[in-house]
């Protein structure tokens, strides 16, 4: 059964092209972000990319505790990482990230200041589905 959930988990994040993100604001109230899909390193590392001058990024840096989640609408399936987001400005993180078309958004490409990433650390993960709950630390993915 374990396996399984393991794979449904994989998959989930696999077909996934949006991840919805938590950050918590200064009041200490959680704010949800829908975010693309760009990058897995493994379970355990998520990215994403943003402003540093964004709402999301300013709270990260103050308050790094967040969590992501997957999810299938149409099985009503999801999973939910919890653990910690770091935000990364250094040329190689930044690099690692960049697509085509994004110097849209930062024209002065990979060293714009205005460019960041946003490197998720999770520590546990709870997966959803058929009114069952199950939730691992992330190394028993």
């Amino acid at each position: 059964m374990k396996e399984t959930i393991k794979y449904e988990i994989s998959t989930l994040r696999k077909n996934g092209n949006i991840a919805y993100v938590a950050s918590v604001n200064d009041d200490g109230y959680p704010q949800i972000k829908a975010m693309l899909v760009l990058e897995h390193d493994s379970a355990l590392k998520q990215y994403f990319s943003t402003n540093l001058s964004s709402k999301r990024a300013q709270q990260f840096l103050k308050n790094p505790n967040a969590s992501v989640y997957y999810c299938n609408e149409e099985e009503f399936k999801g999973v939910l990482f919890t653990g910690t987001m770091e935000v990364c400005t250094d040329h190689d993180t930044k690099a690692f990230l960049w697509r085509e078309g994004f110097e849209k958004y930062y024209p002065k490409g990979v060293d714009d200041e205005d460019y960041c990433v946003l490197r998720f650390t999770a520590d546990d993960v709870n997966y959803y589905y058929g009114l069952s709950n199950t939730t691992f630390s992330i190394k028993e993915l």
